[in-house]
């Protein structure tokens, strides 16, 4: 796809510096940016780049002065970073605008669709599926029985969305990620061997949620597993049965949630946390990497350490715990002269 300066620019409503026929197929960063690209500047320290990058168009911001000549083509904005993401985002809508059913692949004459589906090649669509305006569902993927689905919805490439999910609208599920699996319930015998409860609930994706490559949401026990409104998962989290993330809560990769416990909404959790199951953690809670989060967490806490302690107390106390192998020396040394005190 190729794109001139003046095209751009009426898309980010942006004054043009230079040739307005110039085009670009790329995007690159202002210190590797080559002929044929598009690049942008907004922090002062790369300013220097600006004067040497081969990049044919960059975007700069309103304000910004040339201290000397250039060979790209400017393009002046409000605000070059919020423009460039504008950018970005309108480049991959037009990447990922595909449409029509692919062969092979597999779509129940009980299911019904609305317009501009995308079906890829190898793909498989059940019994009784709901699939909304706009939605893609790239090859290999698989949509199981009774499932619904929104608008504007991405499914990638090996994704796999088990029966009886509902997910909203504007949804992106990316490649490996698997939806509605079984939650681990087993319960043991007589015979200490372990039996597997019929797991029959399902998983509710609301809209605007976000979910990463390789990353598993258990369906409920019973009832449902619920992802709320705007909630974003990294890759590779596990979400078990029946734990409902509140609004706009922020997952990092590796993070696993126990059952049933409940996450409030607007919080931040970072990378390989534990959860255990039957908890509730308060709202804008942020919890940082490696943590373990076994209690009951109010609103606006912060947590680091497993078990993770307040992010203050936690601080303190690493302080001493790196000073703790001189600290057991000093008490090893005061045990010694007050032994020998004793003994005099």
């Amino acid at each position: 796809m190729k794109f001139k300066a003046s095209q751009i620019a009426e898309i980010l409503e942006g004054e043009i510096q230079g040739d307005p026929e110039v085009e670009v197929s790329q995007l690159a960063k202002i210190e590797e940016g080559e002929a044929g690209s598009l690049t942008f500047l907004s922090n002062p320290k790369y300013e220097s780049f600006i004067y040497s990058t081969n990049a044919s168009i960059c975007i700069v911001n309103k304000d910004f002065v040339l201290n000397k000549p250039v060979n790209t083509t400017l393009i002046k904005v409000e605000d070059s970073y919020k423009s460039f993401t504008t950018l970005l985002e309108y480049y991959n809508q037009v990447k990922l605008n595909k449409s029509g059913i692919e062969q092979p692949s597999f779509i129940a004459e009980s299911s019904t669709h609305g317009e501009n589906l995308y079906l890829g090649a190898f793909a498989y669509v059940g019994n009784n599926v709901k699939l909304g305006d706009n939605v893609k569902i790239f090859p290999n993927a698989y949509i199981g029985d009774n499932v619904t689905i929104g608008d504007n919805v991405i499914v990638f490439a090996g994704a796999k969305i088990y029966s009886e999910t509902l997910i909203g609208n504007h949804c992106v599920v990316q490649s490996g990620a698997i939806v509605g699996s079984d939650g681990f319930g087993f319960v043991p015998n007589e015979k200490d061997e372990y039996k597997k409860i019929p797991q029959i609930g399902n998983v509710i994706i609301e809209d605007y949620v976000d979910i990463g490559a390789g990353t598993t949401i258990d369906r409920a026990t019973l009832g449902s597993t619920i992802i709320r409104k705007g909630v974003k998962l990294d890759n590779h989290i596990q979400i078990a049965h029946n734990v409902e993330i509140g609004e706009h809560t922020v997952i990092a990769a590796q993070t696993g949630v126990a059952g049933s416990t409940k996450i409030g909404k607007n919080c931040i959790i970072g990378g390989q946390v534990g959860i255990v199951g039957h908890i509730k953690i308060g709202d804008r809670v942020k919890i940082q990497a490696q943590s373990g989060i076994g209690r009951n967490v109010k609103d606006d806490e912060v947590l680091q350490g497993s078990p993770a302690l307040s992010y203050g107390d936690f601080n303190k106390s690493y302080v001493h715990f790196k000073n703790l192998p001189n600290s057991m020396n000093t008490l090893n040394q005061l045990e010694k002269q007050l032994n020998s005190k004793k003994k005099a």
